[in-house]
Parts: structure tokens; sequence; C-alpha cells
């Protein structure tokens, strides 16, 4: 994407000021907004951009609450609801600054968490992709929160990617967490767990799930559960044989990313 520019902005959010990363084109065809995963920040998905610029489009990312460049202690989040709102200014800029373009949605991880919950109460996307998304009947986040004491045992690189510079770099990137969870934040996803699952599903706004099949923080099985209810009339699942959570940064991430560009053109043509 050697004609895009990227440019740093920001806005005080619901509690505090949140940095948006800009990836601008051009050759502007549709707009695409990436929500992150937890502990990690959107400059890890500047490969995903440059991709999907190639195809024609401009590409915001914030920074969620406690994470990255954004305000807020590391990690921790009380309400994500008050995230989703600021996800919805994120978009409100993209759209002030580019009229009448299509939005695409994508939500990975946690992220995939915010923008499900994001398509409930928002209207006025093109489509929405939801990469390893942390929705359903997540075991992990009730075994953490019954413990007496929340394990100081931070998320294993490993589990990534099969490509162990992920991992590498993961392990190294100052601007990941790399610390425990904490109690108020796994509180918070069990809070806006229950809210996605008494909430509306997605009724015609196209779908695109991604999944590695050996995912081992979001299990496949458990997304696919949610899903099952908030899935509407145009849903696609793209199952990746063998790959781990982050299926943007795995080693068939070419085959991934075209997937992902092909579901844009289909849904903004």
């Amino acid at each position: 994407m050697n004609e895009s520019t990227r440019r740093n902005e920001s806005f005080r959010g619901s509690k505090g000021q949140i940095s948006v990363q800009i990836w601008s084109n051009p050759r502007l065809r549709h707009l695409v907004v990436i929500a992150h995963g937890y502990g990690e920040h959107i400059g890890r998905y500047e490969h995903v951009a440059e991709a999907l610029g190639a195809r024609g489009a401009t590409v915001w990312g914030p920074d969620h609450l406690g994470h990255g460049r954004s305000d807020g202690e590391r990690a921790l989040v009380r309400n994500f609801e008050g995230v989703v709102d600021d996800l919805h200014h994120v978009i409100s800029m993209a759209r002030a600054t580019h009229r009448d373009l299509p939005v695409v949605l994508i939500g990975h991880s946690m992220g995939g968490m915010i923008a499900a919950r994001y398509a409930q109460r928002y209207t006025g996307l093109a489509g929405l992709v939801l990469s390893g998304p942390a929705v359903g009947h997540l075991r992990g986040i009730e075994e953490l929160l019954d413990a007496p004491q929340i394990p100081n045992v931070p998320i294993d690189p490993a589990v990534l990617s099969r490509d162990a510079a992920v991992g590498d770099a993961y392990a190294n990137d100052p601007l990941v967490y790399h610390g425990p969870f904490k109690r108020p934040t796994l509180e918070a996803m069990t809070a806006v767990l229950a809210a996605i699952a008494a909430g509306p599903a997605f009724g015609a706004l196209p779908t695109l799930w991604l999944h590695g099949s050996d995912d081992r923080l979001v299990p496949m099985e458990s997304a696919r559960q949610g899903l099952a209810r908030l899935r509407g009339t145009d849903f696609t699942a793209r199952i990746y044989d063998g790959a781990r959570h982050e299926v943007f940064n795995e080693t068939n991430r070419t085959e991934v990313l075209l997937d992902v560009a092909g579901f844009i053109d289909r849904v903004t043509a």
C-alpha cells in the first residue's frame, strides 16, 4: 500500500483519551474499522491494514481503553459498554471524514466481543468480520473468577500462532500487556457476554466468522455456540485447520486476508 499514509488522532472517550490509528488511501472505496483483542494494540494490525488498503480500504482502529497508547490502567476495563461507545465514536469519525462510504467492522477475540455488541446496539454497517470472537460460554473466564486469587499467569505467546516469530514479537512488544488478568475486567467481560446472549441477533447484517481449529484461548466450539443464536440470514464461517488464536498472524495469513478481502468486496460492491 505504497500510496497510503498513516497518522494518529485521539479523542476524549468514555474514561480518558483514546488513541486512533488511521491508514488512509487515495484510492478509497470503503472504510474498515478494526477492534483489536485483549492486552494488545492496533499497531499489530499494520499488515492487515496494508492488505486491505491494497484493495481500496481506508482502515481506522482505536487502542481500546487501558490498551496501547490510550489512557487507563493497563488491561483494566470495568464496563465494556463504554468501550463500545468509544468504538462508535471512531466509526462516526471515519464516516464524517469519508461520507457515504460503506463501513465494515472487524473484531478479533475481545475485539470480536466488542464488535458483536456494537452490531447489536448500532445499525449501518455493511458487514461484520469476527475473528476468534470471545462470545458464547467461555469456561476459562468462569474458572479464573472462581479462583480466590487470579493466578499471575500471562497469555502464553505460543498459543497465538504456529509462526514462532509472532510469539517472539508479541513477547517483546512494549505496548502489549504481559501481566495477569484483572478481576474487574473479567467481571466486565461476563456482564457484556450476558448482554450479548440476551440481545438481538444480527438479522440481515452480512457476517464472516473466522476461527482456527486449534484455538486454545477462545475454543472454536464456544464461539460456535454463541454465534448459533446471533447469526443472521447472511452468515459465512471459515474454519482454518490447525490454526491457533490469531488467524491474521497465522502461517496461512495470506489465505485468511484474501477471504476477508473477498467478503468486503462482496458486501461493499
